[in-house]
């Protein structure tokens, strides 16, 4: 029995973990690298392993950073079975097709870039995996796991999905492998909700286990309460639509936009946003994702579960527009004053909410608010840390909105929440550190106690 690791090795984005355990291998996870340019070209590299030698791939929830290379694994190789919750099969499906668009988009741009510099003659530009990828990748989806009922993958490897609460059908993961008489109990955290959020149930408590792979994307920090971050959000509001400027909110498509839509919607209901306001969802794929989650109730907890048997539809307000179309995007950009749009990508390396950006970045009147993580290397970094202006497509613009970074929305546990989960495994042998920053990872493994503390390098193996 042996682990290794191929991705989110101190760093935040790219999960890919590897367990080999009776003759079989098998993936938790196989994400995307996000942020800079170098990172796009370690999309395209090798796995460190062989694609078609991978017999299973565990997903953990549905992310970009976590599900993103499925479709070039596949591309490359894998017809494994592909196992994670309901949920996370329908927004892994979304995520994917959406990404391979993308993919597809960009290669069209840098083709058509180097025809300009090179003449009809120029090397094709391929995307890293198309839309037919993404399709063929479908098909590799076979058994859907329900939290806390164990399924036997293959011999000798049995699977319990529990409940890891940060966005709809996201999972930690133990798995029990044996082998040659030896038995190892070996927990994936995936990423874990922060607990006390509205919508989704908390985690989990996780179960003892022999071996630990942890996230520590907050493994340094404590996140802000979440009702003065509902405050703040509101006063941030508040502030912008009362000087006559609009709210751009760069937001991640899955949970991110349906959690602020939940609380826009209690904010008019209970006046707390004292000016009307034109909301627009200007993400197809945040639309999608917000249909997705009327479909699975059964990860709701008791808080929406009453508003839904009220007949109350938690994601929805009036003033609320969803815009599906660019030209329905592109019009968004004329309105001067009293509008909260919010768009893709969270960190803003990409998507329509870029336009907004150099629409809106430049005026004193308007205000940016951030509500979720920021990798190194991403546009949405380099206006939180005070960069004066920022390059947005080609086009120096500064910075003269209020910008607001609130870390109480944020779907991850803070270095209080992975401490909590971590203790209640009991003492594990060894944990693994992953998709955190190496500050992160540091200062988290400075806290932990009772157990062997490793913070592995890309591709490195060890023996469970």
């Amino acid at each position: 029995m042996r682990i290794s690791f191929h991705g989110a090795d101190r760093g935040v984005t790219g999960s890919c973990h590897k367990i080999e355990c009776n003759g079989r291998q098998l993936l938790i996870d196989c994400g995307m690298y996000q942020g800079g340019r170098e990172l796009n070209e370690e999309n395209a590299g090798p796995f460190g392993f062989e694609p078609s030698e991978i017999d299973y791939l565990l997903l953990t929830h549905a992310h970009l950073d976590h599900c993103g290379r499925i479709p070039l694994l596949v591309k490359r190789g894998f017809r494994g079975e592909i196992v994670t919750t309901g949920a996370s099969r329908e927004l892994a499906r979304l995520v994917m097709l959406d990404s391979a668009g993308l993919q597809e988009e960009e290669a069209r741009y840098r083709q058509r870039k180097a025809e300009r510099h090179g003449g009809r003659h120029a090397a094709p530009v391929e995307p890293l995996y198309t839309t037919l990828d993404a399709l063929d990748t479908l098909d590799c989806f076979g058994r859907r796991a329900a939290y806390g009922q164990p399924l036997e993958i293959a011999p000798g490897i049995r699977a319990t999905f529990l409940d890891a609460g940060h966005i709809l059908g996201s999972a930690s993961i133990l798995l029990e492998l044996e082998e040659g008489g030896e038995r190892r109990r070996v927990l994936f955290s995936g990423d874990l909700g922060s607990g006390g959020h509205p919508i989704l149930r908390d985690p989990t408590p996780p179960p003892p286990a022999d071996v630990v792979v942890m996230e520590t994307t907050y493994g340094d920090r404590l996140h802000k309460a979440l009702q003065p971050s509902v405050e703040e959000l509101y006063g941030a509001i508040n502030g912008a639509i009362g000087h006559g400027g609009n709210v751009v909110i760069p937001t991640f498509a899955l949970e991110r936009a349906q959690e602020i839509l939940y609380f826009l919607r209690e904010g008019v209901q209970q006046r707390e946003i004292a000016h009307y306001i034109s909301v627009f969802l200007d993400s197809p794929m945040a639309i999608s994702a917000t249909e997705i989650f009327r479909r699975h109730p059964e990860c709701f907890d008791r808080e929406t579960l009453e508003l839904l048997r009220n007949g109350t539809d938690p994601f929805r307000l009036g003033g609320l527009h969803f815009t599906r179309e660019t030209a329905e995007s592109m019009a968004i950009n004329r309105i001067d004053s009293g509008a909260v749009i919010m768009a893709g990508s969270g960190m803003c390396t990409g998507g329509r909410v870029r336009h907004h950006l150099k629409h809106n970045l430049w005026r004193p009147e308007c205000a940016v608010v951030f509500v979720g993580y920021a990798a190194n290397g991403t546009l949405a970094r380099r206006i939180i840390d005070g960069a004066p202006k920022v390059r947005i497509f080609g086009e120096e613009i500064p910075v003269e909105a209020s910008i607001h970074t609130i870390g109480g929305f944020s779907a991850h546990a803070d270095q209080a929440g992975l401490l909590a989960w971590h203790r209640h495994v009991g003492g594990p042998a060894v944990t693994y550190l992953v998709h955190g920053e190496e500050r992160g990872m540091n200062a988290f493994a400075g806290k932990l106690r009772d157990t062997r503390v490793v913070m592995p390098e890309p591709g490195q193996s060890f023996a469970l």
